[in-house]
């Protein structure tokens, strides 16, 4: 065989190869080892059932993504929290918040563009994907993507979390900024204290985001958790009076980096992988 004609045919089984490689598969982890998040918001309208799309999450999507590669994949709803009761209960009207864990944007990507092609999925999630015009699952879907912080680049999860404890409960918040630049100054805030002071204090933070696609940006995200709600709201009740937290508040280089904070309480699905 002629050298050029080697040279042409090896290459094109190169190519063949890695077209048939997994996307999810051949994806490297990003070259700062830093995670991504997609965080999706499945609304309904009034009164809809949750049920044909809680049983495509848990039969087609999640085996999916899992197979894929994506691990660790939380699905939960939302809690009306009494505080000084320290009841809580279902909050009416919830989405299904869905947290995807990704450790590259190629696997973003295929997740989000390619997964419903699979016939295995098709299979699994046919009353769902098949659903008639006249009476959809959901009204529409909010999505969002972080990119983890350099203060925590990989999700962590506790052990209660790993273990599914029946009680646990998880706290998300967003924090609106009314600037890029004021937004970047309340990543650093975390990054440089208020990261570490929650962990030291127990509060179980299993992540936080820098949102770089989504609504109602600049804002970042993140989860602290709890084994019980009772365990979980003491944790805020340490961080509050904290003198750490106190000085770090009244640092004038984090001033007026927060325009907008809403806390939601979420409680993991049956099918919840964490």
């Amino acid at each position: 065989m002629k050298r050029r004609d080697f040279l042409t045919t090896s290459l094109a089984a190169t190519a063949v190869a890695a077209l048939a490689r997994s996307p999810l598969t051949a994806a490297e982890k990003s070259a700062t080892g830093r995670d991504y998040y997609e965080l999706r918001a499945y609304r309904f309208k009034p009164g809809a059932a949750t049920a044909p799309l809680e049983s495509y999450l848990a039969k087609a999507f999640i085996p999916a993504v899992n197979q894929r590669g994506v691990k660790n994949v939380g699905v939960f709803t939302e809690l009306e929290i009494d505080k000084k009761a320290v009841t809580s209960k279902p909050l009416a009207g919830s989405p299904v918040w869905v947290l995807i864990p990704h450790t590259s944007l190629e696997s973003f990507v295929s997740v989000s563009a390619d997964l419903n092609a699979d016939p295995a999925v098709q299979a699994a999630g046919t009353d769902y994907l098949s659903v008639p015009k006249a009476s959809p699952v959901f009204d529409r879907i909010d999505t969002w993507l972080y990119r983890a912080f350099q203060g925590m680049p990989q999700m962590e999860l506790p052990a209660f979390c790993k273990n599914r404890v029946p009680t646990r409960v998880f706290e998300m918040r967003d924090y609106e900024s009314h600037s890029e630049r004021a937004a970047l100054s309340k990543m650093a805030m975390f990054n440089n204290g208020e990261i570490p002071l929650m962990k030291e204090l127990g509060m179980s933070p299993v992540l936080w985001g820098q949102g770089i696609a989504g609504p109602n940006l600049p804002h970042l995200r993140y989860f602290t958790s709890g084994a019980d709600l009772a365990s979980h709201l003491a944790g805020w009740a340490k961080f509050g009076p904290d003198p750490r937290w106190k000085a770090m508040s009244g640092d004038p280089q984090y001033k007026d980096n927060t325009s907008k904070n809403t806390p939601r309480f979420l409680t993991p699905t049956d099918y919840s992988q964490i």
